[in-house]
């Protein structure tokens, strides 16, 4: 049986969106640019008064809030990049969320220059080791993903340790305003859907395009 049938006999209140941001545990890789993700979900919820709790089951910092009549369900994976899924897949049962368009995953991308946002429905993985295992415990890569640029290492074989090193100053002024971005584009996400969410936040350029570090 699929996780969004499994999620149908959940009781109680249930939530319209389910808003996940990847990462590596906290404790040791904040700030990183793994952890952009994360940061973005944090980041949100932070504004909105949410505080995130940790939820042993969920496998995962989690909480709610009421954003333009719609009820959000925030959550941070506490687990490693590669095994989110678990976490994701307890969620979605957890949440009543039955349909892959109600999940939204905001990750890292090493294929967008740092301070670029993007936002897309469905998709491949890309290599990304978080995406990979959402879609292997939920056997669908059909869900919304808000995609922060993170750019690539001067050589692919540096590709694991440049995710797990912080930015350096340019980058990171560039991808912190990349997280205020992609609150943006998932405050407009939740309030008036995918099409509008992707016109605003993909039309944008990156700040400070031709800024030199």
């Amino acid at each position: 049986m699929s996780v969004f049938r499994r999620a149908t006999a959940r009781r109680g209140t249930v939530a319209d969106w389910l808003v996940v941001g990847l990462g590596n545990p906290p404790e040791r890789f904040a700030g990183s640019r793994h952890n952009a993700g994360a940061a973005a979900v944090e980041r949100w919820a932070t504004a909105l008064g949410c505080e995130l709790a940790v939820a042993r089951r969920e496998h995962a910092r989690v909480g709610t809030a009421a954003v333009s009549g719609h009820r959000v369900a925030f959550a941070c994976p506490t687990t490693f990049m590669n095994e989110s899924g678990r976490s994701v897949g307890v969620l979605i049962r957890r949440h009543g969320i039955v349909e892959p368009a109600q999940l939204v995953v905001v990750h890292d991308e090493l294929d967008l220059e740092p301070g670029q946002v993007r936002v897309k429905a469905g998709g491949g993985i890309a290599g990304h080791n978080g995406l990979a295992s959402i879609v292997g415990q939920i056997g669908t890569a059909d869900f919304v993903r808000v995609r922060i640029g993170i750019g690539k290492p001067p050589r692919p074989e540096a590709g694991r340790k440049w995710v797990l090193q912080r930015p350096n100053r340019h980058e990171e002024s560039l991808i912190d305003a990349a997280l205020d971005h992609a609150v943006s584009g998932l405050e407009v996400l939740v309030r008036d859907g995918i099409e509008a969410a992707m016109n605003v936040t993909n039309a944008r350029r990156r700040a400070r395009n031709h800024e030199s570090p």
